[in-house]
């Protein structure tokens, strides 16, 4: 079979089998909207804060009162010491730390750098932290405007406490944004594994016998072309819709997406020569998304696991890919800082293609995952 033949093939035989065009196809689209769904009314309301406040002024007071008025957080104690209040988090009674530190009155008052407010919270919780710190700042805004308002507007100065919040990447400091841009990577491997593991062993179970080269260049070009399609689908248009945060290097994604595109539809044709039915590929596959997601450092960070864990996650196309995607999607990060990421895509696209290059071409008949059936 020529080049052309097998890369024409394979889109004839995705459109042509509900299957495959539902695991390559429909669930790319249909995770691009549902994936993000839960997330996106995400609000947290009435966090327990425990309060620390060391200068015990009226001011400070009326800032207390004004923080348990918001709807966000509660102050549910008042502590003595810092210490006392960080046991009180560990032990979860509380979600955050209000620190009022000595001299924050005379810091409002004169603009000196006497003293002025803390806010810790539990960065486990996303939402959390990030609606304390917004209910903080709320209040401190209304106090400081109600108590000093009138004296700065009468001396004709300016607003006596301006605020600036600008987060860098999660914009919206919520789940969905800092979940989804990695587990895009996770989804658009999976899929296209998926799919690309089911045709590879549905062409053995009918017995179709060796491929030539050029055959299995083109089939490997053609499912690395739907994939660089999927990519596109979510990096140029879904990200856009969820408003997820994109400061895109268009040209490092160029670059990046074929790779990793490569890496995944090679480890698929590995993979799929060594099952004897479509079926048996997605039983034994479907479950290692969930194992992969922990592997590709976005829920814990790949500095932080064991050697041997963090070596063997890199096995994944997608520990790279995601690594590689949230930098450049994201952050805007150029070529350099993501040129380690993008030699082991290539690394892994070769291996994997050499090894399913062998498989398939010479037609191993033996060491096949067989289904009860052919038992």
């Amino acid at each position: 079979m020529t080049f052309s033949r097998a890369y024409l093939g394979v889109f004839r035989e995705v459109l042509s089998t509900f299957a495959l065009a539902s695991i390559i196809l429909l669930a790319v689209v249909l995770y691009g909207f549902y994936y993000p769904a839960p997330y996106a009314h995400q609000t947290a309301t009435q966090l327990p804060v425990v309060l620390v406040d060391e200068e015990n002024s009226t001011l400070t007071r009326a800032l207390a009162r004004k923080l348990s008025d918001t709807r966000e957080a509660r102050i549910v104690a008042q502590a003595q010491s810092t210490d006392e209040a960080e046991r009180m988090v560990r032990h979860r009674q509380a979600d955050g730390i209000l620190l009022i530190s000595h001299g924050f009155s005379r810091s409002l008052l004169t603009g000196a750098a006497a003293g002025g407010i803390g806010i810790f919270v539990n960065g486990t919780y996303l939402i959390r932290a990030r609606d304390i710190g917004g209910a903080v700042q709320a209040a401190v805004m209304a106090v400081a405007l109600e108590r000093l308002g009138p004296v700065a507007q009468g001396l004709h100065l300016r607003a006596p406490v301006e605020i600036v919040e600008r987060p860098l990447f999660n914009t919206r400091e919520g789940y969905a944004d800092y979940v989804f841009p990695a587990v895009a990577a996770i989804i658009l491997q999976q899929t296209l594994l998926f799919g690309t593991a089911m045709l590879a062993a549905d062409r053995r179970k009918r017995g179709e016998g060796a491929w030539s080269l050029p055959g299995f260049l083109g089939t490997w070009t053609a499912l690395a072309t739907i994939g660089c399609f999927g990519a596109a689908f979510y990096f140029g248009w879904v990200f856009w819709f969820q408003d997820v945060p994109r400061a895109g290097n268009l040209a490092g994604l160029v670059l990046a997406v074929p790779l990793f595109a490569f890496a995944v539809t090679g480890l698929g044709l590995m993979l799929g020569s060594m099952f004897d039915s479509a079926e048996r590929a997605l039983q034994v596959l479907i479950p290692t998304s969930i194992v992969l997601f922990f592997l590709a450092g976005a829920a814990w960070p790949l500095s932080s696991m064991p050697g041997w864990v963090s070596a063997l996650a890199h096995l994944s196309p997608a520990t790279c890919g995601a690594q590689t995607f949230v930098r450049l999607n994201e952050m805007g990060a150029p070529l350099r800082d993501v040129a380690g990421y993008l030699a082991g895509l290539a690394v892994l696209a070769a291996i994997y293609g050499a090894i399913a290059a062998r498989r398939l071409c010479s037609a191993p008949r033996g060491g096949s995952i067989q289904s009860s059936s052919g038992q």
